[in-house]
């Protein structure tokens, strides 16, 4: 799921990355909202408020809009920078960096809010801006770009567009690719309003506030383990297999 790249990468490889982490995008976005009023899994909003306020001459206060834009690209570029930089250590897993570091700011975030009032809560808002970058660039990256989780404009689109394929005869040798990648999008879109609708129950009904983003950590750090351990164990097999058949 985090290990498997090109073409030994398949849909139940996209699907099982896709609905953990469209589901951690979902708590993340519904406890930030929830806390500041802010979207924070995705920048096209902040983007408009941007060019609204530099439109009225109000720079100073659109310059907030702008960190978080900006926020969300550094965790994009940081990601990114992280993969090519470890890409030659084949002993390293180097999708498990950027997400080991999303675990962390999501943990801060939950931590930070328990000691006391956030008074700065726009550097909250960029902080979790920067790791819902960093969750969309790592996993593009590992898809080879056909897993997005943190925002669902593009893939309203391009969901719309496939479903029309399939009325069209032109496409009938390409229904099957057509109709699984159908599949993937769902699971997107459902896992990420699950976890809007997990995020909303505990930040608002169970009291959690900000502590939910730490649920949401602890579904990433689970899988990683889980993976990791699946790998070994699949590894040691075929090891196994191998020396069984040398003697």
């Amino acid at each position: 799921m985090f290990r498997h790249q090109g073409i030994s990468r398949t849909l139940k490889h996209n699907l099982r990355i896709a609905t953990i982490l469209s589901f951690v995008a979902g708590i993340v976005n519904v406890s930030g909202f929830l806390a500041f009023n802010q979207l924070t899994t995705n920048v096209t909003g902040h983007f408009a408020l941007f060019i609204s306020d530099v439109a009225n001459f109000e720079f100073w206060k659109g310059t907030v809009y702008f960190l978080y834009i900006f926020s969300f690209l550094f965790g994009s570029f940081s990601s990114s920078f992280l993969i090519e930089k470890f890409s030659g250590n084949k002993t390293l897993n180097v999708f498990v960096l950027p997400t080991l570091l999303e675990c962390f700011i999501l943990i801060a975030t939950a931590l930070i809010s328990n000691i006391g009032e956030i008074e700065h809560s726009n550097f909250i808002v960029c902080s979790l801006l920067f790791a819902m970058g960093l969750q969309n660039s790592f996993v593009t990256k590992i898809s080879n770009a056909v897993v997005r989780t943190t925002h669902l404009t593009g893939l309203f689109t391009d969901l719309g567009i496939e479903l029309s394929q399939l009325l069209f005869r032109k496409y009938q040798q390409h229904r099957a690719q057509i109709k699984s990648t159908i599949k993937l999008r769902f699971f997107i879109i459902c896992f990420f309003f699950l976890g809007g609708l997990t995020g909303g129950f505990l930040y608002s009904k169970m009291n959690f506030k900000l502590n939910t983003l730490v649920f949401g950590a602890a579904i990433l750090l689970i899988s990683l383990f889980y993976d990791d351990l699946r790998y070994r164990l699949i590894k040691t097999k075929r090891k196994y297999k191998q020396r069984i058949k040398l003697l």
